[in-house]
Formats: structure tokens, C-alpha cells, sequence
């Protein structure tokens, strides 16, 4: 019988955490060792249990779960799953949770909450299991930053690349990754295109977040916003972004659809149309996550011409999405998270006879 997965649930809400302590123990493979009120008796609890994975209230008085873990991730990291509320406060620290250290987040219900509460608990309990098998070994002793190649990728010959498309997909783990790769691009860089898995309402936070940090303009993509160079286009949540060629230049087209993969925005759904609209001039890049969304649209893109790239096991905090992609031949190499920047610029100088 496999071990259970031990599981310590921080909320200040005694409510609260009774309902996440009864929902997670129905699961036979989780097991709740423990709960706590505040960060301050997690800590204690935590080294006492040593528990698989935290659950971790968003706000919360005396400290919230932001302070909380970048304290705990350099001295003790741990797999954690964030549950949001769905105020626009919470999810700007549920995006600081991710850029801290926390592998996921669950929403909390704001309507029909019978019903909002066993599909939050049915979505709690996946994404512990998931985050149990995630590696966060690297936010040991202290985070190191990837050293900014800004300039250095400044310097590099871009020319004769207006025509490229540079196409992202990312999952668990993602918006961390995305962050590092694409705040070391120069404003000379192509036209980007990110399909991050993340619901409506956070992929909007998300591109504003990226666009302070980097010296492209990044924005949460619409319907007819045009790929060119210096520009980031994220796939809203909700919707799925398909690139277009419009006369001579490149599109976004966003749609409300079906989960393709079980998601919406797929990065399936995107590189398929880069496959098909972009062919040679894009490169293809599959960053840490669950599952094999993007791998076959990845493969169609390569099969057109596409050069790809998709992230190695040792830097991925789920070696799903680029195992699935590389083992299918979508990807032509497993590159490191801190030497992906470098290597797209690579690709994007060398000369195609």
C-alpha cells in the first residue's frame, strides 16, 4: 500500500480548517497530521510532523502566507499549496506566493458555495497530490537569482528577426520560469506569445506584474493585438489564444472554447496554430508542468520547421509537460531554466541556409 501523503493545513479560520481537514482526509492517499492557526505555530508544527505537503491561507493576520514563506522556504522548503480568496488583494499575494516558493493555489468559492466547496476540494486534493511529487529542493539556503544576461543578450545579433515568433507554454511551476527567462530579454527581442495555465482574472495580474519587471511591454492578450518585437502576449484565462497571419504580420486571435488537455488557455491549441501559421520562423519553448498539454502542437511545430526547446528535470518543478514533449520529439534539446534565455538567443542569431 503506498504511503499517505502527510499533509499540515495553516488557515487562521477554525472553520476553515475543519472543512479542509475533513475534505482532504476523505481521500484515502492524504493524510491530515495536523493543523495551525498562524505561521508562527506552523513553524513549531512543521518540524515536529514533518509533513509532505503545507496547505497555506493567503491572508492572514500577524503574517500572511507571503512573509510565511519566504522565511520557510530557504531553511526548510517544502511543497506548498496556496488557498486564495478570489479579492483582488488575494490574488496579488497569491502571485507573490508563486514568485515565493509555492507550487499552487486553490480559489476559494465565492458563490453556490455547497457546490463551489466539494469542486475547491476536489481540485485541493489533486493539487496536493501533484505538489507531493514537486521539486523545491532548489529554494534551499537562501534563493539564488539568475543572473540578469541583460546586457549581454543586448550585445547578440537580433537582426533579421522581425519575421519570429517566440511560443511559450507553462504550467506548475510556470509563472516563476517565465518570469527568469523573459526578464532577461532585451526590448530587441521578437514578438512573444505565453500560454500559462492559469484561471480568468490572475493571467491579467500576471502580464502587469511581468511588464514592470522586463524590458519588454508584456500585456494580457485580446483579439487582434499584433506580434511584433519588444512585445509579450499572455493567453487570457478563460480563453484560447491561437496565432494568425493578418497580410504581413502576425496575430492573436482569443476564443472561449472547450479545455483542450483539460485546459483553457491550452498550449496545445497555440502551438498548433504557430505550427500551422508560423512554420520556421518560430521557436518553441516548454517550460516545468503537470501532464502533456503542448507536447503534440509542440511536435506539429517542429514537423513545420520550428526549432524548440523544452526545460531539463533538474530546474523543472514538475518534469511533466517538457518530459512528454522532448519523449514525443516535439523538443529538440532539455536545456537548464538559467541557460534558456541565452539558448532562444542562440537560435534566433544563427543563419538558416
Amino acid at each position: 500500500m503506498p504511503k499517505k501523503i502527510r499533509v499540515l493545513v495553516i488557515d487562521d479560520s477554525a472553520l476553515v480548517r475543519q472543512i479542509l481537514s475533513q475534505g482532504l482526509s476523505l481521500d484515502p492517499n492524504i493524510e491530515v497530521v495536523g493543523t495551525a492557526g498562524d505561521p508562527y505555530i506552523a513553524r513549531d508544527k512543521i518540524v515536529k510532523l514533518q509533513p509532505d505537503v503545507l496547505t497555506l491561507d493567503v491572508e492572514m493576520p500577524r503574517m500572511d502566507g507571503v512573509d510565511f514563506l519566504r522565511r520557510l522556504m530557504p531553511q526548510y522548503p517544502l511543497p506548498v499549496v496556496m488557498v486564495s480568496s478570489l479579492t483582488q488583494k488575494g490574488k496579488q499575494i497569491t502571485l507573490d506566493s508563486l514568485e515565493a516558493g509555492a507550487v499552487d493555489f486553490v480559489s476559494k468559492p465565492t458563490s453556490d458555495i455547497a457546490r463551489g466547496l466539494r469542486e475547491m476540494l476536489a481540485e485541493l486534493c489533486a493539487k496536493v497530490k501533484l505538489a507531493s511529487t514537486a521539486n523545491v529542493s532548489h529554494w534551499k539556503a537562501a534563493r539564488h537569482a539568475v543572473p540578469s544576461q541583460l546586457k549581454t543578450l543586448e550585445k547578440r545579433a537580433l537582426a533579421e528577426s522581425t519575421d519570429k515568433v517566440i511560443a511559450i507554454g507553462a504550467s506548475t511551476g510556470g509563472t516563476e520560469a517565465i518570469r527568469k527567462i523573459i526578464a532577461q530579454f532585451p526590448a530587441t527581442m521578437p514578438g512573444v506569445v505565453i500560454v500559462q495555465h492559469m484561471p480568468a482574472g490572475f493571467t491579467r495580474l500576471f502580464a502587469e506584474r511581468l511588464n514592470q519587471l522586463c524590458a519588454m511591454e508584456i500585456k494580457e492578450a485580446v483579439s487582434g493585438d499584433r506580434i511584433m518585437p519588444g512585445r509579450v502576449l499572455i493567453g487570457p484565462g478563460g480563453y484560447h489564444m491561437k496565432v494568425v497571419r493578418s497580410g504581413g504580420m502576425y496575430q492573436v486571435r482569443c476564443e472561449p472554447g472547450p479545455p483542450v488537455k483539460g485546459h483553457c488557455p491550452s498550449v496545445d491549441v497555440m502551438m498548433h496554430s504557430v505550427a500551422q501559421h508560423v512554420g520556421g520562423n518560430a521557436i518553441g519553448v516548454m517550460l516545468t508542468g503537470m501532464g502533456s498539454d503542448g507536447a503534440e502542437g509542440m511536435k506539429a511545430m517542429r514537423d513545420a520547421g520550428a526549432r524548440n526547446l523544452a526545460q531539463d528535470e533538474a530546474s523543472c518543478v514538475v518534469f511533466g509537460m517538457p518530459k512528454v514533449a522532448y519523449e514525443l520529439g516535439g523538443a529538440h534539446a532539455l536545456v537548464p531554466l538559467d541557460c534558456m534565455a541565452g539558448r532562444i538567443v542562440d537560435l534566433l542569431s544563427e543563419r538558416r541556409v
